[in-house]
């Protein structure tokens, strides 16, 4: 492998590293309440 397909596959990996890391403290349970204030926030008049 040339340096190219390295620094492809490394951006590949990272890239990926950091969705799961954004998905998995999005649905944490720890933060849910603050997910579900937000949305019923939304949802309420002015």
């Amino acid at each position: 492998m040339d340096l190219a397909s390295i620094v492809y596959l490394g951006m590949t990996f990272g890239l990926l590293v950091i969705f799961v890391m954004i998905v998995v403290r999005t649905y944490s349970k720890k933060r849910k309440d603050e997910g579900e204030i937000a949305k019923y926030r939304m949802l309420d008049d002015d």
